[in-house]
């Protein structure tokens, strides 16, 4: 078994908490009055840091969100006042990738950013990765976090990098066969990508000597068709993490793979949420999680409210980690979740019925009001020489699943776009035609 800390890694449950406390209290005391954004949060709630003696105290603590932080930095912009030390201590400047507004800014200290690097390595040693692999990062290197910190979690395991920017997806899988790369970093959505790119080229994927893909950005590889889909293109095993540009990387997948992701506990500390009432849900039920980093000193998130929606197991792992894990990884945002026809449709449980017919390379979703009622249009697009018929079998599928038929189309090759990092496939317009 491969462990990047395996002290920590492998601590029974109350050493754990006992070791969140210890930092959590310590970076508190490291906050308080140098942190405006958080010292006059907690003045506003009436809670000091002396305040905070047990892990359960945390919930004295007020919840913060995205909105909050991206509202202080227009408010105090460029930056915002979540800055626990002077702007010269800074070292790295990345952010959001801004796919719904505005990004938001994230800064990292020399030691934040080593603190963001070795939560990466725990990422990759879960994964297997060491000295002797070869890392791939189909990625291109602008201000968006991506992979930046996957290059940092490589090098501390040893592991070579090899960096995948400036490249399209034929040459990309080229510099892969030719540098021997053995682990590929990507979003899942790209991985089947260049996987779609070997076929129509006549790319033999078997020529690279690849045994491990680990997938970043969203929550495909835990989804279980489009994990398989995966795998069999590229005839490795695909593991899943978790992560964000404002909280860090803090969860990922064993060799193991029991079903879900665990979080990295000596680094995080995790709630579970009803996300409208905002009350604690206990383990193995569904709510959305809260998250509070732990060696992020200079750009610290303490509860912060992730929008994704998640079960704690705290069940043990044949790994051997102490960690707890979510079961089934990241089940899928609080607010995708929309209702046609009075039925709840999450996009991650649609993905899981289309990738498991292998005809599909690509779809898109667009819910629409017709004659005031709601209608789900469902576009697919079919690899090369496949029948366009099966369309048929997905809408029968999706009935089954949905208590309502959607309406699939067929559609030609090319025709729907393609993506390298997330991929934005639902779309909701209900302005009435």
């Amino acid at each position: 078994m491969s462990y990047f800390d395996q002290a920590t890694e492998t601590l029974p449950r109350e050493r754990i908490a006992a070791l969140q406390l210890q930092k959590l209290q310590a970076m508190m005391n490291e906050l308080w009055g140098r942190n405006r954004f958080y010292t006059n949060k907690w003045k506003t709630a009436g809670v000091e840091p002396g305040d905070i003696r047990t892990l359960d105290d945390l919930a004295r603590l007020p919840l913060t969100t995205k909105s909050e932080l991206m509202e202080d930095q227009a408010t105090n912009g460029p930056f915002g006042s979540n800055l626990t030390y002077p702007l010269e201590a800074y070292v790295r400047l990345h952010q959001t990738s801004g796919t719904t507004g505005v990004p938001l800014k994230v800064f990292d200290t020399a030691e934040s950013w080593d603190w963001f690097g070795r939560c990466w390595a725990h990422v990759l040693a879960g994964a297997g990765v060491t000295a002797s692999d070869r890392v791939f990062l189909a990625f291109s290197f602008g201000p968006f976090i991506g992979f930046w910190s996957a290059l940092e979690g490589a090098r501390k395991l040893g592991a070579v990098l090899i960096p995948g920017g400036g490249r399209d997806s034929q040459q990309r899988l080229e510099l892969m066969r030719d540098t021997g790369a053995s682990v590929l970093c990507c979003t899942p959505t790209y991985a089947l990508r260049l996987a779609e790119v070997a076929r129509e080229v006549g790319f033999d994927l078997s020529s690279i000597p690849m045994r491990a893909t680990v997938h970043a950005g969203e929550p495909g590889a835990s989804i279980p068709a489009t994990k398989r889909r995966i795998e069999d293109a590229w005839s490795s095993k695909c593991f899943d993490h978790a992560g964000a540009s404002e909280i860090g990387a803090y969860s990922f997948e064993c060799e193991h793979q029991p079903g879900g992701t665990h979080l990295i506990e000596s680094e995080f500390i995790a709630e579970v949420i009803d996300p409208a009432t905002g009350k604690a849900v206990p383990p193995g039920q569904r709510g959305e999680l809260v998250i509070t980093n732990l060696g992020r000193w200079g750009f610290p998130v303490l509860r912060y409210r992730t929008g994704d929606l998640v079960e704690v197991n705290h069940a043990p792992c044949d790994c051997g980690r102490g960690f707890l894990r979510f079961e089934g990884g990241i089940l899928g945002r609080a607010d995708d979740m929309i209702t046609v026809r009075g039925v709840n449709v999450y996009p991650s449980g649609v993905e899981n019925i289309i990738r498991k017919f292998t005809e599909v390379d690509e779809f898109r979703i667009k819910v629409s009001r017709v004659r005031q009622m709601d209608e789900m249009d469902v576009e697919i697009e079919l690899c090369e020489g496949a029948d366009p018929e099966v369309v048929h079998a997905i809408a029968e599928k999706l009935d089954t699943m949905l208590a309502f038929r959607p309406r699939v189309h067929h559609v030609g090759r090319n025709v729907l776009p393609r993506f390298d990092m997330k991929a934005r496939r639902f779309h909701v317009n209900r302005e009435t035609s």
